[in-house]
């Protein structure tokens, strides 16, 4: 069986982190790990406190599962801080951890701080050169590159930014544009490709990066190509969202399972979407 690894926080409403990637690896017939990062007390409203895991102890989750179980692809989420990035960069480089999705956790959609300073700065250094692809958002992207995304064009020139800060792909996705088509861009280093996909009316976006972030991961784990994987998980979002169970006061979660659990063909397919 394919094993993807997850390094993220915990979110104890289980719409975001830990929880919405082990819960996406299942949908996706594939065995989940996780390395934990944080831990977070948060809703749909927001997020009310958070720690940090102790960085030893994040290294020693990352040797324990890639000694035993095998790793095929991994994705890392809210980090918290520079000593977790650092470990992180290096247990990928010890571990021989293959197909690195980034997805950087900045802040929460409440607005939340999960990613400090200095620990953006050891992301931008450190972890996104063993990145397989980086999936920042449109924030996020202006934060990792320092330019403000208006156009079309600011998005390409955001992407080549973050492009030369090392990753093998990025890919800037559209949900926080106004549009009602979402375009995700991709960037290889000398091609674009936009991947469109209708948008999902509805509060149920609680978590859609993460579990976005983790289809990618999946589906990678199981052999896909990085072009064959994004239409793929951009149709099990949508599916995820239009199937949301209609919990919570702010942005709820989403239905992880609402195609059922994948079976020995592996994987969520696209005509089950």
């Amino acid at each position: 069986m394919r094993v993807a690894l997850t390094i993220a926080g915990s979110d104890s409403s289980a719409g975001t982190g830990i929880q919405a990637d082990l819960k996406t690896f299942a949908a996706h017939g594939v065995y989940g790990v996780c390395a934990v990062t944080a831990i977070t007390a948060q809703n749909t409203a927001g997020v009310a406190a958070s720690a940090p895991i102790a960085a030893d102890l994040v290294d020693a989750q990352l040797e324990q599962i890639a000694g035993d179980l095998g790793v095929h692809a991994a994705k890392t989420g809210m980090l918290a801080n520079a000593a977790i990035v650092e470990a992180v960069a290096g247990a990928v480089d010890d571990l021989e951890i293959p197909l690195l999705v980034v997805d950087p956790v900045i802040v929460a959609s409440s607005g939340d701080p999960l990613l400090d300073d200095e620990g953006l700065l050891a992301m931008k250094n450190e972890l996104m050169r063993r990145a397989h692809v980086v999936t920042p958002n449109i924030p996020e992207a202006e934060v990792l590159s320092g330019v403000r995304i208006r156009s079309d064009e600011d998005r390409r020139e955001a992407a080549r930014r973050i492009f030369e800060l090392g990753p093998m792909h990025v890919l800037i996705t559209g949900g926080h544009a106004p549009d009602n088509t979402i375009v995700d861009v991709l960037y290889d280093g000398s091609v674009f490709t936009s991947f469109a996909t209708e948008r999902v009316p509805g509060r149920a976006t609680h978590g859609t990066g993460c579990t976005f972030s983790a289809a990618l991961a999946a589906h990678l784990a199981l052999g896909r190509a990085l072009a064959e994987a994004i239409p793929l998980a951009q149709a099990y979002v949508a599916g995820a969202i239009r199937h949301a169970p209609g919990l919570g006061r702010g942005p709820g979660p989403l239905n992880h399972f609402w195609a059922g659990v994948a079976g020995k063909t592996g994987g969520v397919r696209r005509e089950d979407m």
